[in-house]
């Protein structure tokens, strides 16, 4: 018994080790924003409404851009059986949302998982080693590989795509980049793009042969996202092409914002990569083989970052690649550790390490701060049931409410209803029958403030322990009708007022 226990272990020994803080994360911070908003909605009609489309979220919210129902539908299919179970049990809505961001935590993982076998075939099992710590002391990878975002059903197969480059199985790796960028996110292009290059230079693979596979790929991803999404988004549509349009062509992400073009190198990969940001440096410099497998990625965060909207989940993809590098040189570092020179660099790998926990922590702690309207709607179902004067309970979510941890798995049933209705000013709501609103507004005529829920505002640093202090302040308020007697004259925390 002890040693098939231990045959598990180190088989999948490090699978439980990265599964188990991505499971954290989940249970800990299970509420989406408004960028996992689309396909978290999609998930939730699939698996609720199935068949009747004209009930689906996205035909009343669809949306700046057309997404794709290829990932939600595989991640609803692969969680339906535990849904149905939680549906037969009378478990809350959430419990299913719980169920579908595991199951994409562990397809996520699992690909990562093809990956690291690779490394290990191919550099060792120190290496793999070094590159599942890098990775549990991180936080946004395994932050960000339980939430529904094209960007990570695009992640899942580049994956793959590592893996198969890792294996030499070169043609496989290139078809999987093609699947990604024409079904989840069409900026992979720019991965697949110095990747084949550098394949190409290196007659690594057959011009010929490489453009009649992902030729083949191609009309297969293409034919699949259209026959899927034609049929429910009730018209002819490739997702990814209304968007590459978009984004790239019309240049409209900007108007979410724009950084500068160093961002990515001075910002997003410094926080995301941590200690392996210094280590992949240095596994450039220690194993020349090295250079090859991350000029294409590096190449990659260049081509993005001439794009002026910047956001980290863009290149989550790179991290593997980094954290290998990285790994490399801690490997390095470790067996030449008892030297003078290699002693010193021991060491400091060893407080970046820690300084990676350290910060993990801090992002763990400003992230569970961060979907106030989700604890928000949370407190209101547990204090705020049903009334004396209505037996319906009607809840207006305003738009910041919706973009900061409310979706559909956040509902109850009846008699909770719930309206996401746009373009209603403050002085209107009193003309309205709500019985509860969620609103950024501490104020609102015909309303009494019943209570407020504080969110992550920023870092402060200062002379003391700890060093570090998160700041809150009142994010989300909920309204009482003050025409419901009895909402009002209940017990409520109250409201702070934002400073």
């Amino acid at each position: 018994m002890a040693r098939k226990s231990e045959k598990f272990l180190e088989l999948y020994g490090y699978d439980l080790l990265l599964g188990s803080i991505a499971a954290f994360y989940v249970f800990m911070v299970p509420y989406t924003k408004v960028e996992e908003s689309f396909n978290v909605q999609a998930m939730h009609d699939i698996l609720y409404h199935r068949h009747q489309i004209e009930k689906y979220d996205h035909l009343e919210f669809p949306g700046v851009v057309p997404r794709t129902f290829v990932g939600a539908l595989l991640v609803s299919i692969l969680a339906s059986p535990v849904v149905l179970l939680m549906n037969l049990l009378h478990l809350p809505k959430l419990y299913n949302l719980y169920a579908v961001r595991l199951v994409l935590g562990g397809i996520v993982l699992s690909t990562l998982r093809f990956f690291r076998i690779q490394i290990k075939k191919k550099f060792g099992s120190q290496v793999e080693a070094f590159f599942v710590i890098l990775t549990a002391s991180q936080f946004h990878l395994l932050f960000y590989c339980t939430r529904p975002l094209p960007n990570i059903l695009a992640f899942a197969l580049v994956n793959l795509a590592y893996g198969f480059w890792f294996k030499e199985s070169l043609y496989a790796a290139l078809n999987c980049m093609v699947f990604a960028t024409l079904i989840f996110r069409c900026d992979i292009l720019l991965l697949i793009a110095p990747l084949g290059l550098e394949l190409l230079l290196t007659k690594s693979v057959s011009f010929w042969k490489a453009l009649t596979s992902c030729l083949a790929a191609a009309f297969l991803s293409i034919g699949l996202t259209v026959l899927v999404d034609s049929v429910i988004w009730r018209r002819w549509l490739w997702p990814e092409l209304e968007v590459f349009w978009f984004n790239s062509v019309l240049n409209r992400s900007s108007e979410w914002g724009t950084h500068p073009f160093h961002w990515y190198f001075t910002s997003a990969l410094p926080r995301s990569l941590l200690a392996a940001c210094p280590l992949f440096l240095l596994g450039v410099l220690l194993d020349r083989r090295v250079l090859f497998y991350i000029l294409p990625v590096l190449s990659f965060v260049l081509l993005y970052s001439k794009l002026p909207h910047k956001e980290l989940r863009f290149i989550i993809s790179s991290i593997p690649i980094f954290n290998f590098a990285a790994a490399v040189a801690a490997n390095r570092v470790y067996n030449n550790r008892k030297k003078s020179f290699w002693k010193f660099l021991y060491l400091s790998m060893l407080g970046l390490m820690l300084g990676s926990l350290a910060c993990t922590a801090v992002f763990f702690m400003a992230s569970y701060q961060n979907y106030p309207s989700g604890y928000a709607l949370k407190a209101l179902h547990r204090i705020g049931g049903v009334t004396k004067n209505s037996n319906e309970l009607c809840v207006h979510i305003d738009t910041f409410s919706a973009m900061n941890g409310i979706s559909r798995f956040c509902e109850d049933n009846y008699p909770w209803r719930y309206s996401k209705e746009e373009n209603i000013s403050l002085e209107d709501f009193q003309m309205r029958n709500f019985t509860y609103l969620l609103n950024e507004n501490s104020y609102i005529e015909g309303f009494k403030c019943l209570m407020s829920v504080d969110g992550f505002s920023r870092v402060r640093v200062r002379i003391g322990f700890p060093p570090i202090t998160l700041a809150k302040e009142p994010k989300v308020f909920i309204h009482g009708n003050i025409r419901n007697t009895d909402i009002t004259n209940r017990s409520w925390p109250g409201c702070s007022v934002i400073p």
